[in-house]
């Protein structure tokens, strides 16, 4: 018979129950972005002050960006769900991302047909 216990280490029971949290991402439309901060809209609601972590495609590049929820409230009402708009306020923001969201700013203040933002993700913050 093989051994059930696969693990590396031993599990030790815990007497009452402890509490965490999951980091999931969470699909997200941008509907517009600037250097400090992104409105964003999605099926859920943000809570107010919450801290998040993003994903974002700026075009070819993707970054990961700390923010704040500024607001949140029901944008509209498209096949029968419930779409939340939300203020994002970038927070804690390293000069590597710093820096793509400039470059893609202003790559979309100079071009004509700004390009899309392909997709960007949302994370729930254990902090």
């Amino acid at each position: 018979m093989a051994d059930e216990n696969k693990r590396d280490t031993e599990r030790v029971s815990v007497p009452s129950p402890l509490y965490g949290e999951v980091k999931v991402f969470q699909p997200m439309t941008i509907l517009d972005v600037s250097h400090g901060g992104a409105q964003v809209e999605t099926p859920f609601a943000l809570q107010l002050a919450s801290l998040h972590e993003f994903r974002i495609s700026l075009g070819d590049r993707s970054v990961v960006v700390k923010g704040r929820i500024a607001h949140c409230h029901i944008g509209e009402l498209k096949e029968g769900t419930v779409l939340y708009r939300t203020g994002v306020e970038f927070i804690e923001v390293s000069e590597h991302v710093q820096a793509a969201i400039e470059h893609f700013v202003a790559a979309l203040k100079l071009s004509e047909r700004a390009p899309e933002i392909v997709d960007g993700q949302i994370a729930e913050d254990p902090t």
